[in-house]
This record gives C-alpha cells, structure tokens and sequence, in this order.
C-alpha cells in the first residue's frame, strides 16, 4: 500500500504536528448569571458547577475566570421578582441588575463583557417582548425596547451587545440606537439562528425565564428546518451584526457547518444549559470520560465556529493550560 494514513497517527507528536482543529482560552465565552441581593454564590440546581452571583461576589468570580485564561464573559441578569412587569422595563433601567454588574466588574477588571440583550428575565409574562392584546408578542413595538435596554447596557460599560429575542429586525434597530448615540464602534453578537428548543430547560430554571403561558414557538425557529437558518443568518448580517450565533451547538452542528461558507463574519455557537447538564450528569455517573467535554467543543470548532458560548469554558481553559504545560515539559 502506498497510502497509509495511520502514519500520521503514529503518535503525539506527529498527531499534534498535522491536527486540523484546535481550541484556544481565548475561543471561548463564559456565560454568567446575576442575582439581585449581598453575599449571594447560589448553585443552579439543574447546572451543577454554577452558580447565580450577586454583585458584590463578582469581582471574585471574574477573577477565577481570567485566572483559567478566558478572557470574556456573557451576562444574564436575574432581576428582583417585584421588579418584573408587562414590559419588562427594568431591563433598560439605569441601576437594573445588569448595568450595576458591569460598572462594578468594570470597577476591578478589563475582561471583555457582552450582555444579553433580551426582555424574558423582566416581563410578568416571562415572553421576550411586549404582548398585544391577543397575548402575541408585538415584534414592532418590541424592538424600541430592546434597543434601548442594548443601548443602557453599553452605557453602563458593556463592549459588545448580543440580542438573543429573535424579533425581526432587531438587529438593525439595536445598530441604529446604538449609532445614533455615537456608539458606532459597539459590536452585535446576533444570536441569529437560535432554534426554540428542549435543551433550554436548566437555563429557564437559572435565570427564571420560563413563559407563564404559552410557548416561544413563534418567535424562536422551528427545530425542523435548515435552509431558515440561511435566511435569518443573512438578514442579520444585512442589518449589521458583526457576529453571527447558532443556538444551541451540538445538536445543530449542520447549521454551524452549512452557513459557515455563507457567512464571511465570525461565527459563534452556544452550548446551552442543557447540553451542559446532560455532559455533566454523564461524567459524574462514570458513563464516559471527562475527555468527552474538550472532544465535544472540538466538534463545534470542527463545524465551523470561531467563538463558543460555553459553561464549561473555565474547565475547558484550564486543561488547555495544563496540556501547554506538559508540552513545553516536554
């Protein structure tokens, strides 16, 4: 035979010297939630390993982030249940639960922050924007509202904002507030494709989001289809959205390969709460090798993803740091 391919797995070294795919510290995003309250470090029951903070703890917690080597961070805010309303106004308040978490992690840090720019966590109702009279959420009368909480967000010192409500137009809305007040050079993470999907469930359960009635089945894509995803990913780009997300990862690899051609703009992929769960149960059960985490982002980097949303990014940092290590041992 004159093809041998198992010559390029003989081992380690020669492995690691023709490896298509890799993963870095600086690849990934570690998403974060924040509580109202002092003293607040609460383990998300349904996501062991995190945990909800309120805003005196974070600076400690950020610091544990950057000490595993990522150098960013998404944010989620939990807002006080008496604050919640119809529209959820208190998303784009000044002294909201996300605007103190950014000034006051500004206040002790340089890490990179990007918000969640979405109205779920604020309204009575738990949906992602402002209901009509029927109980449909309003997409029109919505976007006003998104812009102003993305806007408040970057005020308060966010770097970047990522709209995750999936309302149309969005994104062009958010760029225009944004714009119009000289915050022109403020980038949008679109999360572009973001399937209304079962893997959500811890989240929901983290962050208090679930819909009182309902589902959010007319605003989030249908699981069944592919070529939408095309569709949303190049409307965003249109608007203006400097990064485009898939949500969630793994279940949607297709998705992140099939518009990776297509899109010319970084892509990021998500991997949700639920995918967390369901590999964390599994390792702690003895069922499969922690390996499985680190070989699990590989395959949302070998679909095409440049940027990973992923809850396992300090522990995947860390091993990262230490196989460095035994490299240069070496």
């Amino acid at each position: 035979m004159i093809n041998r391919p198992r010559r390029l797995r003989l081992n380690e070294k020669i492995r690691s010297l023709v490896r298509e795919t890799s993963l870095q510290p600086q690849d990934l995003i570690y998403p974060m939630f924040v509580t109202e309250g002092r003293g607040v470090k609460q383990e998300i029951a349904a996501m062991p390993g995190q945990y909800r903070w309120s805003v005196d703890l974070l600076p400690a917690a950020i610091r544990e982030v950057e000490e595993a080597g990522v150098g960013h961070i998404m944010l989620f805010g939990i807002p006080a249940p008496e604050d919640h309303d119809e529209i959820g106004s208190a998303a784009w308040a000044p002294d909201g639960i996300v605007q103190r978490a950014i000034a006051e992690i500004k206040s002790h840090s340089d890490i990179f922050i990007t918000t969640d720019v979405c109205l779920c966590e604020y309204t009575s109702h738990g949906h992602c924007g402002q209901l009509d009279a029927n109980g449909y959420v309003d997409n029109d009368k919505t976007l006003e509202l998104l812009a102003k909480t993305a806007l408040s967000h970057v005020e308060a010192g966010a770097d970047m904002v990522a709209p995750s409500d999936m309302m149309d137009g969005r994104v062009a809305a958010i760029r225009a507030r944004l714009d119009e007040a000289g915050r022109v050079n403020t980038p949008i993470m679109s999360y572009a494709v973001k399937y209304a999907s079962n893997f959500y469930g811890p989240f929901r359960e983290a962050a208090n989001s679930a819909p009182q009635h309902g589902d959010r089945k007319s605003y989030q894509m249908d699981y069944h289809n592919g070529r939408e995803a095309e569709l949303e990913a190049a409307l965003d780009v249109a608007e203006g959205a400097d990064i485009i997300m898939v949500k969630p990862a793994l279940p949607y690899l297709d998705v992140v390969a099939r518009l990776r051609p297509q899109i010319k703009q970084p892509m990021a992929a998500y991997c949700v709460s639920g995918e967390y769960a369901m590999l964390q149960l599994a390792v702690s059960q003895g069922l499969v090798q922690p390996d499985i985490i680190y070989e699990s982002h590989i395959a949302i980097k070998r679909a095409g993803a440049d940027i990973i949303l992923t809850y396992f990014a300090k522990e995947l940092a860390w091993t990262l740091q230490a196989d460095e290590l035994q490299e240069v041992k070496q």
